[in-house]
Protein backbone atom coordinates (compact mmCIF):
# COMPACT_ATOMS: atom_id res chain seq x y z
CA UNK A 1 0.00 0.00 0.00
CA UNK A 2 1.17 3.51 -0.43
CA UNK A 3 1.07 7.08 0.74
CA UNK A 4 2.05 8.66 -2.17
CA UNK A 5 -0.10 11.61 -2.11
CA UNK A 6 -0.55 15.09 -0.23
CA UNK A 7 -4.01 15.48 1.32
CA UNK A 8 -5.15 14.07 4.47
CA UNK A 9 -6.77 10.79 3.75
CA UNK A 10 -8.74 9.58 7.64
CA UNK A 11 -10.09 6.35 8.00
CA UNK A 12 -12.58 6.19 11.10
CA UNK A 13 -12.55 2.03 12.43
CA UNK A 14 -13.88 -0.36 14.95
CA UNK A 15 -16.94 -3.35 15.14
CA UNK A 16 -20.32 -3.17 13.97
CA UNK A 17 -22.54 -1.05 15.40
CA UNK A 18 -19.80 1.23 16.95
CA UNK A 19 -20.32 4.84 14.91
CA UNK A 20 -17.55 4.81 12.26
CA UNK A 21 -20.37 5.68 9.49
CA UNK A 22 -21.57 8.71 11.96
CA UNK A 23 -18.30 10.02 13.08
CA UNK A 24 -16.92 9.94 9.37
CA UNK A 25 -19.54 12.20 8.30
CA UNK A 26 -19.18 14.53 11.14
CA UNK A 27 -16.29 15.07 10.53
CA UNK A 28 -16.31 14.90 6.85
CA UNK A 29 -18.45 18.04 7.23
CA UNK A 30 -16.68 19.52 9.69
CA UNK A 31 -13.46 19.82 7.65
CA UNK A 32 -15.50 20.05 3.97
CA UNK A 33 -13.39 16.82 3.18
CA UNK A 34 -14.91 13.97 0.33
CA UNK A 35 -16.66 11.08 2.03
CA UNK A 36 -16.11 8.01 1.19
CA UNK A 37 -18.78 5.18 2.75
CA UNK A 38 -18.47 1.53 2.97
CA UNK A 39 -21.13 -0.97 0.85
CA UNK A 40 -23.00 -2.88 2.92
CA UNK A 41 -26.41 -2.91 2.07
CA UNK A 42 -25.64 -3.68 -1.70
CA UNK A 43 -23.94 -7.13 -0.15
CA UNK A 44 -26.52 -9.68 -1.59
CA UNK A 45 -25.12 -12.44 0.52
CA UNK A 46 -24.50 -10.69 3.93
CA UNK A 47 -28.20 -11.52 5.73
CA UNK A 48 -27.66 -15.26 4.44
CA UNK A 49 -24.09 -14.71 6.47
CA UNK A 50 -25.27 -13.24 9.25
CA UNK A 51 -27.87 -16.77 9.87
CA UNK A 52 -25.30 -19.45 8.40
CA UNK A 53 -21.97 -17.81 8.76
CA UNK A 54 -19.59 -21.19 7.74
CA UNK A 55 -21.77 -21.74 4.92
CA UNK A 56 -21.35 -18.11 3.12
CA UNK A 57 -18.54 -15.88 4.77
CA UNK A 58 -16.14 -16.42 1.81
CA UNK A 59 -18.72 -14.99 -1.02
CA UNK A 60 -19.81 -12.41 1.34
CA UNK A 61 -15.73 -11.88 2.17
CA UNK A 62 -14.77 -11.77 -1.39
CA UNK A 63 -17.92 -9.35 -2.71
CA UNK A 64 -16.94 -6.92 -0.15
CA UNK A 65 -13.09 -7.54 -0.93
CA UNK A 66 -13.44 -5.92 -4.26
CA UNK A 67 -15.99 -3.40 -4.05
CA UNK A 68 -13.56 -1.96 -1.31
CA UNK A 69 -10.61 -2.28 -3.72
CA UNK A 70 -12.84 -0.52 -6.61
CA UNK A 71 -13.28 1.79 -3.93
CA UNK A 72 -10.17 2.93 -2.77
CA UNK A 73 -8.67 2.87 -6.21
CA UNK A 74 -11.22 5.20 -7.39
CA UNK A 75 -10.74 7.68 -4.56
CA UNK A 76 -6.84 7.36 -5.15
CA UNK A 77 -6.99 8.22 -8.28
CA UNK A 78 -9.95 10.81 -8.55
CA UNK A 79 -9.36 12.30 -5.06
CA UNK A 80 -6.19 11.60 -3.01
CA UNK A 81 -4.09 11.84 -6.38
CA UNK A 82 -5.68 15.10 -7.08
CA UNK A 83 -4.92 16.92 -3.41
CA UNK A 84 -8.64 16.08 -2.69
CA UNK A 85 -8.85 15.26 1.59
CA UNK A 86 -10.75 11.93 2.02
CA UNK A 87 -12.69 10.84 5.23
CA UNK A 88 -13.77 7.08 5.16
CA UNK A 89 -15.98 4.91 7.44
CA UNK A 90 -13.70 2.07 6.50
CA UNK A 91 -10.23 0.69 5.28
CA UNK A 92 -9.87 -2.47 3.66
CA UNK A 93 -7.06 -3.84 6.11
CA UNK A 94 -10.69 -4.63 7.70
CA UNK A 95 -11.36 -7.41 5.40
CA UNK A 96 -8.80 -9.40 6.58
CA UNK A 97 -9.54 -9.12 9.93
CA UNK A 98 -12.86 -10.12 8.76
CA UNK A 99 -11.63 -12.66 6.56
CA UNK A 100 -9.59 -14.50 9.40
CA UNK A 101 -12.16 -14.81 11.95
CA UNK A 102 -14.82 -16.30 9.40
CA UNK A 103 -12.95 -18.29 6.87
CA UNK A 104 -11.87 -21.74 7.16
CA UNK A 105 -8.08 -21.83 6.43
CA UNK A 106 -8.41 -23.42 2.77
CA UNK A 107 -10.73 -20.51 2.18
CA UNK A 108 -8.59 -18.35 3.73
CA UNK A 109 -5.73 -19.49 2.20
CA UNK A 110 -6.94 -18.27 -0.98
CA UNK A 111 -8.57 -15.12 0.28
CA UNK A 112 -5.23 -13.98 1.60
CA UNK A 113 -3.28 -14.36 -1.69
CA UNK A 114 -5.79 -12.42 -3.54
CA UNK A 115 -6.27 -9.84 -0.51
CA UNK A 116 -2.33 -9.18 -1.07
CA UNK A 117 -2.74 -8.68 -4.99
CA UNK A 118 -5.61 -6.44 -4.70
CA UNK A 119 -4.07 -3.86 -1.86
CA UNK A 120 -0.64 -3.79 -3.21
CA UNK A 121 -0.18 -0.20 -4.01
CA UNK A 122 -3.39 0.97 -2.43
CA UNK A 123 -3.56 4.38 -0.13
CA UNK A 124 -3.00 4.18 3.32
CA UNK A 125 -4.73 6.19 5.82
CA UNK A 126 -2.74 8.74 6.96
CA UNK A 127 -4.69 8.95 10.56
CA UNK A 128 -6.60 6.56 11.78
CA UNK A 129 -9.51 6.65 14.66
CA UNK A 130 -10.47 3.90 16.11
CA UNK A 131 -13.70 3.49 18.05
CA UNK A 132 -14.92 0.61 20.36
CA UNK A 133 -17.55 0.21 23.01
CA UNK A 134 -18.59 -2.45 24.78
CA UNK A 135 -20.63 -5.40 23.72
CA UNK A 136 -24.15 -4.18 24.81
CA UNK A 137 -23.30 -0.86 23.81
CA UNK A 138 -22.93 -2.18 20.25
CA UNK A 139 -25.74 -4.68 20.87
CA UNK A 140 -27.84 -1.89 21.70
CA UNK A 141 -26.76 0.43 18.69
CA UNK A 142 -27.44 -2.23 16.19
CA UNK A 143 -31.14 -2.62 17.26
CA UNK A 144 -31.81 0.81 17.13
CA UNK A 145 -30.30 1.25 13.66
CA UNK A 146 -32.63 -1.55 12.81
CA UNK A 147 -31.27 -2.94 9.93
CA UNK A 148 -32.59 -6.52 9.56
CA UNK A 149 -30.21 -8.48 8.81
CA UNK A 150 -28.17 -7.40 11.58
CA UNK A 151 -30.85 -8.51 13.78
CA UNK A 152 -29.68 -12.54 13.62
CA UNK A 153 -26.12 -11.45 14.38
CA UNK A 154 -24.71 -13.62 16.76
CA UNK A 155 -23.44 -11.84 19.79
CA UNK A 156 -20.68 -14.34 20.38
CA UNK A 157 -19.53 -13.37 17.10
CA UNK A 158 -19.38 -9.54 17.50
CA UNK A 159 -17.63 -9.74 21.10
CA UNK A 160 -15.17 -11.89 19.37
CA UNK A 161 -14.91 -9.39 16.40
CA UNK A 162 -14.74 -6.58 18.95
CA UNK A 163 -11.21 -8.08 20.23
CA UNK A 164 -9.75 -8.99 17.47
CA UNK A 165 -10.03 -5.27 16.84
CA UNK A 166 -7.77 -4.40 19.98
CA UNK A 167 -5.38 -6.83 18.80
CA UNK A 168 -5.36 -5.89 15.28
CA UNK A 169 -5.05 -2.24 16.20
CA UNK A 170 -1.65 -3.05 18.54
CA UNK A 171 -0.35 -4.76 15.85
CA UNK A 172 -1.18 -2.51 13.34
CA UNK A 173 0.55 0.07 14.88
CA UNK A 174 3.51 -1.85 15.19
CA UNK A 175 3.83 -2.58 11.79
CA UNK A 176 2.75 1.12 10.88
CA UNK A 177 4.22 3.28 13.42
CA UNK A 178 4.36 6.38 11.11
CA UNK A 179 0.72 6.28 10.98
CA UNK A 180 -1.18 7.58 14.58
CA UNK A 181 -4.25 5.79 15.69
CA UNK A 182 -6.78 8.06 17.95
CA UNK A 183 -8.69 5.60 19.83
CA UNK A 184 -12.00 6.71 21.76
CA UNK A 185 -14.26 4.65 24.04
CA UNK A 186 -17.83 4.74 22.38
CA UNK A 187 -19.13 3.91 26.03
CA UNK A 188 -17.90 7.43 27.21
CA UNK A 189 -18.30 9.80 23.94
CA UNK A 190 -21.64 10.65 22.32
CA UNK A 191 -20.19 12.26 19.25
CA UNK A 192 -23.55 12.28 17.63
CA UNK A 193 -25.73 14.82 19.88
CA UNK A 194 -22.41 16.28 22.17
CA UNK A 195 -20.96 18.88 20.68
CA UNK A 196 -17.86 19.13 23.23
CA UNK A 197 -17.04 15.40 23.20
CA UNK A 198 -16.98 15.78 18.68
CA UNK A 199 -14.89 19.31 19.40
CA UNK A 200 -12.58 16.88 21.73
CA UNK A 201 -12.07 14.57 18.57
CA UNK A 202 -11.19 17.42 16.10
CA UNK A 203 -8.49 19.28 18.41
CA UNK A 204 -7.04 15.88 18.80
CA UNK A 205 -7.25 15.38 14.56
CA UNK A 206 -5.87 18.43 14.20
CA UNK A 207 -3.14 18.08 16.74
CA UNK A 208 -2.33 14.71 14.46
CA UNK A 209 -3.01 16.26 10.98
CA UNK A 210 -0.69 19.70 12.11
CA UNK A 211 2.39 16.88 13.21
CA UNK A 212 2.25 15.45 9.29
CA UNK A 213 1.77 18.73 7.64
CA UNK A 214 5.21 18.09 6.19
CA UNK A 215 2.87 15.80 4.43
CA UNK A 216 0.64 17.59 3.12
CA UNK A 217 2.24 20.46 1.81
Amino acid sequence: MTNHFDAPFIAVEGPIGVGKTSLATRIANHYKYELLKEIVDENPFLSKFYEDIDEWSFQTEMFFLCNRFKQLEDTYEKSLQKGKAVVSDYHIFKNHLFAKQTLKQQHFDKYDRIYKILTDGLPTPNLIIYLHASLPTLLERIKMRGRSMEQAMDPEYLRQLSSDYHQFMKDHQRVYPHVPVLAFNGDDIDFVHNDEDFSRIIDLIDDALNQQNSLFE
